[in-house]
């Protein structure tokens, strides 16, 4: 019986893998190397904007969710609606 799970386990594990796998591979930015005609790109973001759009700003905004359910939750003293 382990031995059925185990081979579900690792069918599962890889349809889980591979699936976005081959989103990401077969993706159309890929394709982004040839212009369209009145395609107008901006200027590129730093190091330091990427980072701060892509991994700080979701933290804070994850942080401050967060807070106000803690908050929340202690003023009503984790009592729950019924």
């Amino acid at each position: 019986m382990v031995n059925k799970n185990n081979k579900r386990a690792a069918r599962a594990g890889t349809v889980a893998l591979a699936a976005p796998l081959m989103l990401l591979l077969s993706s159309p930015t890929a394709q982004a190397l040839m212009r369209d005609d009145g395609d107008d790109p901006g200027t590129g973001l730093s190091v330091f904007e990427t980072l701060t759009v892509f991994v700080v700003l979701p933290l804070v905004l994850f942080a401050v969710i967060t807070g106000l359910v803690v908050l929340a939750d202690r003023r009503s003293g984790g009592r729950t609606r019924t």
